[in-house]
């Protein structure tokens, strides 16, 4: 199975926009799960987040951030599944 990055929001979550642009920027590859409309994503982020539906929560392999930076994010990749940062 192939490691990717999954990014768990919902609409008008603004740590999310915020997270997302710099993404985008980054060049880095994800996926996007809008817990409102993913009964297992809503389930997947309060697991990760003591049962709360913090957003955003971005897993890569087995690590799994609520509300990270994009050095968070980019470092966890990085340690998880380097294949995936974009090449420079």
């Amino acid at each position: 199975m192939t490691t990717e990055v999954l990014v768990h929001v919902r609409p008008g979550c603004p740590f999310c926009d915020m997270l997302r642009s710099n993404l985008k920027r980054s060049g880095l590859k994800y996926r996007e799960l809008d817990i409102w409309q993913d009964p297992d994503a809503a389930a997947a982020v309060r697991a990760a987040a003591n049962g709360n539906e913090t957003v955003p929560t971005v897993n890569v392999g087995s690590t799994w951030m609520v509300n990270p930076s994009i050095h968070q994010v980019l470092a966890a990749v990085k340690a998880e599944a380097p294949e995936l940062l974009p090449q420079k």
